[in-house]
């Protein structure tokens, strides 16, 4: 219950930027303004999570086009600067302000504030089972991976990370990825913002 309210403070708090980017989107990018993607979340539960669209409309059916672009071990697939993003969009994935409708998903009950990022199914599915630990808590819009430079870091750390996570959760934890996070997306926009200019 208190993670729904917080979520929904988070969303009255950050409403007008919310439809600003928005606005944004649709002026840049046209419709659709947001993009959904099945993830699996907390005890292996599926849900759709909510993200502003920052990739070209057929992103999914040209991904195979850009795999050997892929930066990411594992199973995951993940290119820093892909071709498929948008203008707009690459300034909202890179300053992390496409995660702001998952506040959404916190009202829902699906996502907290800060936990182990969701993966999509499709990629869950390939992931080790000793790493289902993960998924003991509900995924989050802030993780501590996020935090340390998800593109360069090997899958296997990013899952260690995460079960760190689980077994060291507490409010002190949280609060220092909160006000890491703040600082980092604050940084990354201002840098994105004046290059969305050049």
């Amino acid at each position: 219950m208190l993670n729904r309210l917080l979520g929904i403070l988070l969303l009255m708090l950050f409403g007008p930027m919310i439809i600003g980017l928005s606005l944004l989107v649709w002026f840049f990018s046209g419709w659709p303004i947001l993009f959904f993607q099945d993830r699996v979340g907390y005890r292996g539960k599926k849900f759709k999570i909510i993200k502003f669209r920052t990739m070209q409309r057929d992103a999914d059916q040209i991904k195979e086009k850009y795999r050997e672009l892929n930066e990411a071990d594992g199973p995951v697939f993940k290119i820093r600067n892909d071709p498929r993003l948008t203008k707009i969009g690459k300034f909202l994935f890179h300053s992390g302000l496409d995660e702001m409708p998952q506040f959404i998903n916190m009202i829902k009950g699906e996502m907290v504030l800060v936990g182990p990022r969701p993966l999509p199914v499709n990629e869950e599915e390939n992931v080790d089972r000793k790493y289902s630990r993960r998924k003991l808590v509900r995924p989050g819009i802030l993780s501590p991976w996020v935090l340390n430079g998800y593109h360069r870091m090997k899958f296997e750390y990013w899952m260690k990370s995460d079960l760190e996570y689980v077994d060291n959760k507490s409010l002190h934890n949280d609060m220092v990825i909160i006000v890491r996070g703040i600082a980092l997306m604050w940084k990354l926009f201002l840098k994105e913002f004046w290059q969305l200019f050049q």
